[in-house]
């Protein structure tokens, strides 16, 4: 066999150039920087400066200021008299970013493929043919097969060509699905040294850029929660942070079944994202709480959320960022009472469990 004359490696930077300018190195840092101090521009031009200082990341006859200037220029950085802050096209840029990395990773742990058995009228056709029944569609009809039936039947001599003889493909069917999803603002979401609102905030906004993108039918709100439970527009997605609150798990689903009833699709669920127990609820316009174990007086009542969701075909999927026997228990209760889904998620795994879940949702089966 001939020797080939070429031999492809894979890409180097440092044995074959950079492979980007320094403005799209110093863009990827500083989006990353800005998912850690939930878009803080400020903040994080301080850390990138303090980078650049120690690691020269601009060069020598460049700096930030330059960046700064080029990031106005380009429209990802306004100026007034509060000061800098990014603009509605660095929003979408890091929402962008959160659902690019999100896919890598299910990539990377191959997964991401979610296929289903299921079969019904909808977008994307299959291999697998059924008879024809009033109403398909005539742009699923299977030409070859509908022949053949008919051949089989009347023969060469006397063709002819009747109802039965029709074949049409098979389907998967995407529904229409509005979604909540409720992201655990409590202070525990950063206590012990552990940041577990970045991840939780960066899921959002993937899941967010997701469904703009692709299910443009579907709905999708977010309820943030703390002491109390309040909704969040997408836009402000990357500002999201936590404060000094306790869980309310209760008000955060009661706002989450309020929004659900207002939209028209069938299909509807609710996802929370938690990393702890519920510590307070409101009883008779009062906050009533307890940080010290799991409380029945509060946890009770999460639980007949849970129940009334149930009734009113409202699926609750947690993904519990935590890994205590205590608050899997509850966990587990809430599950029950609901007959929703759990996930025990990491903070590296967390946006994987989240994305596979909602996809798979959107299939059902027709009939």
């Amino acid at each position: 066999m001939p020797t080939l004359p070429f031999r492809y490696l894979h890409w180097d930077p440092e044995r074959h150039g950079q492979a980007t300018s320094t403005f799209e190195r110093l863009m990827d840092l500083f989006q990353q920087l800005l998912q850690h101090t939930a878009g803080d521009a400020e903040e994080a031009l301080h850390w990138l400066t303090q980078l650049d200082q120690r690691y020269n990341l601009t060069g020598e006859n460049t700096g930030v200021g330059e960046f700064i200037e080029e990031l106005k220029r380009r429209g990802y950085l306004r100026e007034d008299a509060k000061g800098i802050a990014i603009t509605a096209r660095t929003e979408r840029a890091l929402r962008n970013r959160s659902l690019e990395e999100v896919f890598r990773q299910l990539r990377k742990s191959g997964r991401g493929r979610h296929r289903t058995p299921h079969a019904g009228t909808g977008d994307e056709r299959l291999p697998e043919t059924r008879p024809w029944t009033f109403g398909d569609d005539p742009h699923l009809l299977n030409i070859t097969d509908t022949l053949s039936n008919s051949y089989r039947r009347s023969g060469l001599d006397e063709w002819s060509l009747h109802e039965e003889d029709y074949e049409v493909h098979e389907t998967d069917h995407h529904s229409n699905q509005s979604t909540v999803l409720m992201i655990d603002l409590s202070h525990s979401m950063i206590l012990y040294g552990e940041d577990r609102i970045t991840p939780a905030r960066k899921t959002a906004m993937a899941l967010a850029e997701l469904i703009l993108r692709q299910y443009s039918r579907d709905t999708l709100d977010i309820v943030a929660f703390g002491d109390d439970a309040w909704e969040v527009s997408i836009k402000d997605l990357p500002y999201l942070s936590v404060g000094p609150y306790h869980t309310n798990t209760r008000a955060g689903l009661q706002r989450a079944r309020d929004i659900l009833r207002r939209r028209k699709n069938r299909n509807k669920q609710i996802f929370m994202i938690t990393d702890g127990k519920p510590s307070c609820h409101f009883e008779g316009g009062r906050m009533y709480k307890n940080v010290f174990g799991l409380d029945r007086r509060i946890v009770n009542k999460v639980l007949d959320e849970a129940v009334m969701c149930r009734r009113e075909g409202v699926t609750i999927t947690t993904f519990m960022i935590a890994r205590d026997p205590y608050l899997q228990g509850f966990v587990r209760q809430l599950t029950e009472a609901n007959q929703g889904r759990a996930y025990y998620a990491s903070l590296d795994n967390l946006g994987e469990f989240l994305f596979e879940d909602y996809v798979r949702n959107r299939r059902r089966r027709v009939r």
